[in-house]
């Protein structure tokens, strides 16, 4: 059994298929770019932020805490973080 799984990643690999492991919620998610924030915040209500990322906030406004978290789709995205905090689209 291990012949033909080995056997077929590298017939996989050899075809110019690159092998690609991701974590079941990451591979559930399509890396969209969207137009605008508006089309963003349709799915992803609160915004989509990358791995680590704080909302960048300013007086006595609290941090978004709640976007989703998913670096491709964030660098998919990047264009609409705005104050560049790794964070785009974020809204209450």
């Amino acid at each position: 059994m291990q012949k033909l799984i080995r056997g077929v990643l590298v017939l996989a690999l050899a075809a110019g298929g690159g092998a690609v492991l991701a974590s079941p919620a990451e591979a559930a998610v399509t890396i969209k770019t969207f137009k605008n924030c508006t089309e963003l915040n349709k799915k992803y209500k609160h915004g989509v932020g990358k791995k680590g990322a704080k909302d960048k906030v300013r007086g006595k406004t609290k941090a978004v805490t709640t976007f989703y978290v998913n670096t491709k789709l964030y660098n998919a995205n990047k264009k609409s973080d705005r104050d560049k905090d790794g964070v785009a689209c974020e809204k209450r």
